[in-house]
């Protein structure tokens, strides 16, 4: 017959305070009231994730600059890639529709 005590498991005690959270806060009045403009990277994620995306994507890209339909191909370094080689970053992105 198997004994089934587990073994013993030596345990470090922790006799010093820990730092490592991250606090966040907002530090100018203006920044709070500002209504956030741009995409969520969740709503480009939802473009990705899609099970119609094989390999590219049509969209309709709106930034302040211009709006373009481009073939969406991926995502790298907080930026889109299309399938012309174009690199738009995605905080300037003012709205993306899928087609």
């Amino acid at each position: 017959m198997m004994n089934k005590d587990l073994p013993k498991v030596f345990a470090v005690p922790i006799n010093k305070s820990l730092k490592n959270n991250k606090d966040i806060f907002i530090s100018d009045e203006e920044e709070r009231n500002e209504e956030r403009s741009g995409v969520d990277i969740i709503d480009i994620n939802k473009i990705f994730n899609s099970k119609n995306h094989v390999y590219k994507t049509r969209v309709v890209i709106k930034t302040s600059k211009f709006t373009k339909e481009v073939d969406v191909v991926g995502m790298q370094n907080n930026s889109l890639l299309t399938l012309n080689g174009e690199v738009i970053p995605i905080s300037e992105i003012k709205e993306i529709k899928k087609m």
